[in-house]
């Protein structure tokens, strides 16, 4: 299988463009980056590491989340979240082109370097990132969740025969992506990284908080677009 390949093209106004090329593992969906031993103080495991984190700092020094914000950091070092830019995404199906706010389209970049980092949390985001919508929107990313939760419940089928047909699996990834995402951006504030990027995960973390209580109420929303199945069966 060839290497995934992404691009996301930050123009900020009167500013170099910021290019970052993303590639990852097409078997493993990990992000493929050159090595580093020089990672700043604030990827450390133990630097205000995730209460539920399962890594122990001997086998796994840094923080595989944090690591993959050092480019963005320094990037955007002295970039404000509602600083307008005009976005670029480059795929090998699509391009997608937008205005919007530095710590929106930051946002959009970190739905790949999460899933993609390597964590057992974000772990389960795979494959959102191998199917990337760039800039989705929150309904767009509600459908997308819970279709690839019960796509996963599919697989699993033949492993577990009693398995339940609810979404309690899934709120608990996200009450998990939450707390992850608060002691990440704990982690910038505290090592006085750009407003910018503590900002985005703040952006990211407002939807993993109402997804992990809300789930059901945000589905009935889009209830109406299944009329034909309540209506008549597709195998009929």
């Amino acid at each position: 299988m060839d290497m995934i390949n992404i691009q996301y093209v930050f123009k900020l106004d009167k500013r170099k463009p910021e290019i970052i090329d993303l590639q990852l593992d097409p078997q493993t969906l990990e992000l493929i980056s050159a090595p580093c031993e020089n990672f700043p103080y604030w990827t450390q495991l133990d630097f205000h590491q995730c209460p539920h984190c399962p890594l122990d700092s001997i086998e796994h020094p840094v923080c595989p989340v944090a690591i993959t914000l050092v480019d963005i950091v320094e990037r955007f070092e002295n970039v404000m979240s509602y600083d307008a830019l005009d976005l670029e995404v480059t795929t090998s199906v699509r391009h997608v082109f937008q205005r919007t706010t530095a710590q929106r389209a930051i946002s959009s970049l970190l739905g790949i370097l999460f899933p993609s980092s390597g964590c057992p949390h974000t772990a389960f985001f795979k494959p959102m990132a191998r199917f990337h919508l760039p800039l989705a929107t929150e309904e767009e990313t509600i459908f997308r969740a819970s279709s690839m939760f019960l796509l996963a419940q599919y697989y699993l089928r033949g492993k577990n025969s009693a398995r339940v047909f609810n979404f309690e699996g899934l709120k608990q990834i996200y009450k998990n992506m939450n707390l992850l995402n608060r002691n990440v951006a704990e982690r910038l504030r505290n090592s006085s990284c750009t407003e910018s990027s503590v900002n985005a995960i703040v952006l990211l973390d407002v939807f993993a908080h109402t997804m992990s209580f809300l789930i059901e109420e945000q589905l009935d929303e889009i209830r109406h677009l299944f009329t034909s199945y309540f209506t008549c069966s597709p195998e009929t």
